[in-house]
């Protein structure tokens, strides 16, 4: 892979370079040393990756990251010595099209210097993978019957790059007394799960946690995976976590989770894909679908990366496809519409 590095800062610059030429395949492609610096240079040479450190003179990495996915998109990862008292900006980078932030590993002999820098590594080789898969486009505008009646409606929402500002987008839509629960999927690496459940917290009326396992979705609550392995449903409809499947790069899974809840949840509610990279969620989205789910992908203008909806599009798991700001009204259509239905057919009865 060719990399850029964008940090100010010249012992990081040199830090970073020794842990990306300490890989064969991996070159250095160019190093600017502020965000204005950095859309010049990525315009004139578009790297296969770029490590965006946050804050930096003239411009910081927020701006360039926006800046770059417009005028020439291309997977960046946010490496940061400032991750501390910075998480919104964290989350803005990513809302733009940062695919993930990681804390800038501090070399040395230490096991904990190694560890952190084998985890920059890994994220690196799992971003090369994804980027094989999937090309860029920039922002342009079976369980017990008891159970049954004791779960509320449902919304499942798989998200990736960019998923952090369409989900505060669509959750601040959203009414404190929303008659159904909340089961998010989004790209994040655990380390910072807990900073973006804080962080979408404060978007929404709702209540947004981390999802702990053994609790089940209830109305009016908003779960988000804080895990680095899979977020599944369990028969007896809590919510666990697994390592399976091993072999998918990304963690945790939209497809995973959203096959899980069209194989176990009793009802039918609503599945969205929203902006992405790479295809995660799009067979899960078709597979609510053939359950009898409504199911929305988010449409191509609106999308940082056109990559998971997409994905949805092609294979006609999505009933509608919408632009961001269209998601919760149709969410709040859909829960009006199951109110009505059950007023009918309590009269009839």
């Amino acid at each position: 892979m060719r990399i850029a590095i964008v940090n100010d800062m010249v012992l990081i610059v040199e830090s970073l370079r020794e842990i990306v030429l300490s890989v064969v395949d991996h070159e250095i492609a160019w190093v600017a040393r502020n965000g204005a610096e950095a859309v010049e240079k990525c315009a004139a040479d578009t790297p296969d990756l770029i490590l965006m450190d946050l804050i930096m003179p003239v411009m910081d990495g927020v701006e360039a990251t926006r800046q770059i996915m417009n005028r020439s998109p291309c997977p960046i990862l946010v490496v940061t010595a400032t991750m501390d008292g910075n998480t919104a900006k964290v989350f803005e980078a990513m809302g733009f099209g940062a695919l993930d932030a990681t804390n800038i590993p501090v070399l040395g002999n230490g096991p904990a210097s190694e560890q952190e820098v084998g985890a920059l590594l890994k994220k690196i080789e799992m971003i090369g993978k994804l980027n094989r898969q999937s090309s860029l486009s920039p922002l342009q505008r079976a369980c017990r019957p008891a159970l049954r009646n004791s779960v509320p409606p449902l919304i499942v929402i798989g998200s990736s790059t960019g998923g952090p500002k369409a989900l505060a987008e669509v959750l601040s839509c959203l009414p404190k007394e929303l008659g159904a629960g909340i089961v998010i999927a989004q790209h994040v690496d655990c380390e910072f799960s807990g900073d973006l459940a804080d962080w979408l917290n404060a978007q929404t009326d709702l209540t947004v946690r981390l999802v702990s396992e053994g609790r089940r979705p209830a109305s009016g609550n908003v779960f988000l995976a804080g895990s680095n392995d899979h977020l599944i449903f369990s028969p007896d409809l809590t919510l666990v976590y697994t390592t399976e499947p091993v072999n998918i790069p990304f963690r945790p899974s939209v497809d995973v989770f959203f096959k899980s809840v069209a194989r176990l949840w009793p009802s039918k509610g609503v599945g969205v894909l929203l902006t992405g990279m790479g295809r995660d969620g799009a067979e899960g989205l078709s597979a609510l679908r053939q359950a009898g789910w409504y199911t929305i992908a988010q449409d191509e203008a609106t999308s940082v990366i056109y990559g998971m909806p997409k994905a949805a599009k092609e294979l006609g798991a999505a009933d509608d496809i919408l632009p961001i700001g269209e998601v919760a009204p149709a969410l709040l259509r859909f829960l009006n519409k199951g109110k009505t239905e059950m007023k009918v057919l309590s009269w009839e009865w």
